[in-house]
């Protein structure tokens, strides 16, 4: 059992694309909340709340990414 480097170097990718979201989601969040007065509160924060729910996602796939390059995927037989 060997470790699978191009998926692992495709996890890192991964990884600093969920640490970028991480980062931005919370950003636009609290900019949305700062200006609560302006017409575009809504659009904004719904954008945040998109890039959020995108980084979890991209957590989770990372996650997974790495399980299947250091263990392997499972065969289905």
């Amino acid at each position: 059992m060997r470790t699978d480097k191009e998926l692992l170097i495709k996890g890192l990718k991964f990884l600093g694309y969920t640490v970028a979201f991480m980062f931005l989601a919370p950003f636009v969040i609290s900019q949305a909340f700062k200006n609560q007065d302006h017409p575009a509160y809504v659009p904004v924060l719904v954008i945040g709340l998109l890039l959020a729910i995108v980084a979890i996602g991209f957590g989770f796939y990372s996650i997974k990414i790495f399980m299947d390059a250091i263990f392997g995927k499972k065969s289905k037989s």
